[in-house]
């Protein structure tokens, strides 16, 4: 099963949900996180790869000063995590 890794429109703190949940409750704010409408920054192969990425996301944002991924940085994100996940195969 896949994981899409989105953002709480509250606090802006990224999260994950498997894609058949309709509804996240953020655990940072309590925003009630209506996932058909949340912008998905990547497809992660398991829950364990979608807290990863949660982590270093925010952690991305936090060291740069940036509020957001730009589209060419979410782009790179989705390649390299897919050659990353290649690389865990082969």
């Amino acid at each position: 099963m896949m994981y899409h890794v989105i953002r709480c429109p509250g606090c802006l703190n990224f999260t994950y949900v498997d894609p058949y949940q309709h509804w996240k409750l953020c655990h940072i704010c309590g925003e009630v996180i209506d996932v058909m409408r949340a912008p998905v920054y990547l497809e992660a192969i398991d829950h364990q790869d979608a807290e990863k990425v949660v982590c270093q996301l925010q952690d991305f944002l936090d060291d740069t000063g940036k509020e957001d991924l730009d589209e060419s940085e979410k782009s790179r994100l989705r390649s390299e995590y897919t050659r990353w996940v290649r690389s865990r195969i082969e």
